[in-house]
C-alpha cells in the first residue's frame, strides 16, 4: 500500500473508532441522563401517559387527573379549590413542568419511582391499569379554609404548626393563582401562563415560604427569650431598667415608642403587653449581639428549611454595631423573616421550650394504599428551657388577655399572642405590614401556632396593626384546629 492510501486508511479507522467511542459514551454513560432529561418528550409523555397519584388532605383528594384529547399526552392534572392549595402542590403541567409537592414527589405521583417497581411490575402481570401512588399531607382542610378566606383579597400569608409534631396544618398565601389553568399544553395554557408571569402581584409567589418580611414586634418574643436564656431577666413582673426616654449607645437618636404607652421601667410582661420599643430595643442591647444571634439561630433563623419544600432562611444580623443590635431585637433593621419562622418561634414557646422540625407530607401510598414512607417527628433543637417557656407563654397569654392581642380571643381556650407592625418602604412610606403570632392550648397541650402577617390591605394607615387585621385571621384559624379535634 502507498503511503497516501495508507494514511487515509489510518484516517478512516480513526474516524470509526471515534464513532464508536461517542456511541457507547451515549448508550452507557449520558444514557441515564438523557432519557430523564426535561426536554426528551418521551420523558415527558410517560409521566403524563397514566393517571397521576392523588395529594391527599384530610383523607380526600385535593388533586384528580382528566383525559387529555388530540395530543401526545394522555392524561393531564386537574385541582380542587386550586387557589386555596396552590400553595401547597404547587403545580404539574404539561407545558411548564411541577413545583412543590408536585414536583419534589413527582416519582411517586407518575408511579415511575423505584419504590414502586413491584406494583409496575405486578400490574404488567395483572392487566391492571398502571396509575401513581398518593402523598398523604399534615394539613388541615377547615384551617386551610379559614386561613385562605381569611386573608381574602389582601396580599400574605398564614401558616399553622403543631407545636409537638411539627406538623403544618395550613399554609395560605394570597394572591394566589389555579394550577388547573395552564396544567395542559395547548394555546389557553400558555395564555394563562404568561399572565401569571407579568403579574406584580406575584400570585406565584409563595409567601409563607419564600418570602422574607421585617417581624416588628413580633420578634421581640425571641428577644425576651434571650433575655431569660442569658440570665438578663429571671423576673418578668420585676421592673427592668429602662430609662424613657433611651438613646441607642453610639448615637443621639432616641428610640421611639408607638403612642404614649407607660414603658419607663416597665417589667418584661407588661413591656410585650404594650409593645415596648425601648425596653426591648435596650434589652437587645445589653444581652448582646453574639448572644442574641445564637438565640435566633435557635429557634431556626439564617437557615433554609425544607418541609420538604424549601423555605427561603430568615435573617438575623451577624454584623452590627450596639445601635443595630437594638433595632434589630425589635424587629427592625435587618431582620427579616418568613411566616413559617415566626410559626416556628410560637410553636417552641407553646411547647415548653422544645421546637420540632416543619413538614407536610405525612406518608407517600403506593396505587393500593400500602403505606411506604412514614414522616417520623424530629426534634431540632431547645431555644428555651421549659422554665422560662413557661414565663413566656404567661406573657403572650397575657397580650390576648389584656393586651394588644385581644381580638385573638377564643372563648374557653387559653391563647398566648403576639402582635407585631413592622415599617415598610424608604422612610417608612409604605403602609406597615400587620403580624400577629400566637398559639391556643387545651388541657391535653397546644393543638395549634399561627403566624400571620398581611402584606396590605385598602385599611387606611392608621388602621393597621397585627392586632387589628391579622389576629382574627389566626383566631379563625386556631378555632378551626380546635373544633376539627373535637
Amino acid at each position: 500500500m502507498n503511503k497516501p492510501l495508507r494514511r487515509i486508511a489510518i484516517f478512516c479507522g480513526l474516524l470509526v473508532l471515534a464513532l464508536l467511542l461517542r456511541t457507547n459514551w451515549l448508550q452507557y454513560v449520558e444514557a441515564d441522563e438523557l432519557n430523564s432529561h426535561e426536554r426528551n418528550r418521551r420523558v415527558l409523555i410517560e409521566r403524563y401517559a397514566t393517571e397521576r397519584g392523588n395529594i391527599v388532605v384530610d383523607g380526600k383528594p385535593i388533586t384528580g387527573s382528566a383525559n387529555t384529547k388530540d395530543t401526545d399526552f394522555a392524561f393531564k392534572r386537574t385541582y380542587l379549590d386550586g387557589p386555596m392549595w396552590a400553595p401547597v402542590t404547587g403545580y404539574a403541567s404539561q407545558a411548564f413542568g411541577a413545583s412543590q409537592i408536585e414536583n419534589i414527589e413527582d416519582g411517586i405521583l407518575t408511579g415511575n419511582d423505584d419504590q414502586l417497581f413491584f406494583d409496575r411490575t405486578m400490574a404488567m402481570f395483572t392487566g391492571d391499569e398502571a396509575k401513581g401512588g398518593n402523598v398523604v399531607t399534615t394539613l388541615n382542610g377547615a384551617a386551610q379554609k379559614a386561613a385562605f378566606e381569611g386573608l381574602g383579597k389582601k396580599k400574605g400569608a398564614v401558616v399553622a404548626l403543631e407545636p409537638g409534631t411539627g406538623k403544618i396544618l395550613a399554609l395560605a398565601s394570597t394572591p394566589s393563582y389555579d394550577p388547573s389553568s395552564f396544567a395542559g399544553y395547548g394555546a389557553t395554557d400558555e395564555k394563562s401562563w404568561n399572565k401569571l408571569g407579568k403579574d406584580t402581584d406575584k400570585p406565584m409567589l409563595n409567601r409563607a415560604l419564600r418570602e422574607t418580611y421585617p417581624p416588628g414586634s413580633t420578634f421581640k418574643v425571641v428577644t425576651a427569650a434571650a433575655a431569660l436564656e442569658h440570665g438578663v431577666v429571671d423576673d418578668i413582673d420585676a421592673k427592668t431598667d429602662s430609662p424613657l426616654p433611651w438613646t441607642m449607645p453610639g448615637t443621639t437618636t432616641e428610640l421611639v415608642n408607638e403612642g404614649n404607652i407607660p414603658c419607663k421601667d416597665a417589667t418584661l410582661r407588661e413591656a410585650l403587653r404594650v409593645s415596648c420599643n425601648t425596653v426591648f430595643g435596650k434589652l437587645g442591647y445589653n444581652v448582646g449581639k453574639d448572644k442574641m444571634l445564637e438565640t435566633a439561630k435557635k429557634f431556626g433563623f439564617n437557615e433554609e428549611q425544607f418541609v420538604p419544600v424549601r423555605a427561603n432562611a430568615s435573617i438575623f444580623p451577624e454584623e452590627l454595631n450596639d445601635s443595630q443590635t437594638a433595632l434589630s431585637s425589635i424587629g427592625q433593621f435587618d431582620t427579616r423573616t418568613t411566616p413559617l419562622q415566626m410559626a416556628m418561634v410560637a410553636s417552641a414557646v407553646a411547647n415548653d421550650g422544645k421546637l420540632m422540625k416543619p413538614y407536610m407530607i405525612d406518608q407517600l401510598e403506593a396505587p393500593n394504599l400500602d403505606v411506604i414512607k412514614k414522616t417520623e417527628s424530629e426534634e431540632m433543637g431547645q431555644p428555651l428551657s421549659q422554665e422560662h417557656a413557661q414565663m413566656l407563654q404567661e406573657m403572650m397569654e397575657t397580650v390576648v388577655n389584656e393586651g394588644t392581642g385581644r381580638n385573638a380571643q377564643i372563648p374557653n381556650v387559653t391563647v398566648g399572642g403576639k402582635t407585631g407592625t413592622a415599617q415598610h418602604g424608604e422612610n417608612n412610606s409604605k403602609n406597615p405590614y400587620a403580624w400577629f403570632i400566637s398559639y391556643a392550648k387545651g388541657e391535653n397541650g397546644s393543638p395549634v401556632a399561627v403566624a400571620v402577617v398581611v402584606e396590605d390591605s385598602d385599611a387606611t394607615r392608621d388602621d393597621i396593626s397585627g392586632g387589628g387585621l391579622a389576629a382574627p385571621i389566626a383566631k379563625d384559624v386556631m378555632k378551626a384546629v380546635i373544633d376539627s379535634k373535637k
